[in-house]
């Protein structure tokens, strides 16, 4: 966090030379948002756990490798689904002294740490293909159907689920993507009981089974990449830096520079700003500040940011900026 972002306290005026705007949301649209999140991680969560424990005594009885990684698979998804719905329950404490932005990136490191689950999931899933492939055993092709299949239909219903959830919360997409991947893993089981069946080749059995985890590693990436981009305070990918810069100082009038320019996101859809504004001779403070903010809320969504305003030096670098002369 850069030093300037630690300035997030509301003193009830504006002192001279910063200022602060509100949270970078409405409280009542976050807190619907969030609860509608919340309630559909809980049902997904709960089919998810319900229906694992009939994968298990499935890929039991039938020696299925694939309805076996899918079950494992699913109690890595009711953890993920259970981790993020406390994720949401936690997003809803009060921010405090010790933790000035409340609780809402908890929910980024959730979507993190699911992404990485993925990856050892796939990883896993191929370690015993090749270990079946190697070595083939027996497996019960109807017994593998009719459990693959009730499979199918849950994890449809708890796609659809987390399909009306909001599709850019990391949490919710780390959420889906677990999901997803249940579901192909609930179509590669059914293709490969139907072949087992139909000619009594059990290699499909594995050779589907990793390309399921193949198809989930490309998702599980993205997943990782993103959260990581919030995790290390990287600027959201839909704002240019020098962009910004060009349109504030020309559509804002008395601003001269712009400078020292910080974006980040608490999550993705709370985008946070600082910078340094260097004014006009003769420009007000206050109304250039308010412009700034007005200009950085309409046109980027970030409401809050906190600018710093100076006339002719930085304060931190010492030196003159440019267009203004250096009376060093």
């Amino acid at each position: 966090m850069s030093a300037h972002s630690r300035h997030t306290g509301h003193t009830g005026h504006e002192e001279p030379g910063h200022a602060h705007s509100g949270h970078s949301h409405d409280h009542g649209f976050k807190g619907h948002a969030h609860g509608a999140n919340e309630t559909r991680i809980a049902i997904a969560a709960a089919l998810t756990g319900a229906f694992m424990l009939a994968e298990i005594v499935g890929g039991l009885v039938s020696g299925s490798l694939a309805l076996l990684a899918d079950a494992g698979h699913m109690l890595t998804d009711f953890a993920a689904l259970g981790l993020g719905w406390f994720a949401f329950r936690l997003s809803r404490k009060p921010k405090d002294g010790l933790r000035t932005y409340g609780y809402d990136r908890f929910e980024v490191l959730v979507a993190f740490v699911n992404g990485l689950a993925l990856f050892l999931i796939a990883g896993f899933i191929t370690y015993e293909a090749i270990e079946r492939l190697i070595e083939p055993s027996a497996v019960l092709g109807g017994t593998m159907l009719a459990v693959a299949a009730g499979g199918l239909v849950v994890n449809i219903v708890v796609f659809f689920v987390l399909h009306g959830a909001d599709r850019d919360n990391l949490n919710i997409r780390g959420a889906v993507l677990h999901v997803l991947g249940d579901l192909l893993g609930s179509v590669a089981a059914i293709a490969a009981a139907l072949v087992i069946i139909a000619t009594g080749w059990t290699p499909i059995d594995p050779i589907l089974s990793v390309l399921v985890s193949a198809i989930i590693l490309v998702s599980a990436w993205r997943l990782v990449k993103d959260a990581g981009h919030v995790l290390i305070e990287g600027a959201p990918l839909n704002i240019e830096i020098a962009d910004m810069t060009t349109v504030l100082v020309s559509s804002v009038d008395g601003l001269a520079n712009v400078h020292h320019v910080h974006v980040w996101s608490i999550t993705p859809e709370r985008p946070m700003a600082t910078l340094h504004a260097c004014l006009d001779d003769g420009a007000d403070g206050t109304t250039v500040i308010r412009a700034i903010k007005a200009a950085l809320k309409d046109r980027y969504a970030i409401a809050h940011a906190t600018v710093e305003i100076e006339r002719e030096r930085c304060a931190d670098d010492h030196h003159a900026h440019p267009g203004q002369p250096d009376h060093r």
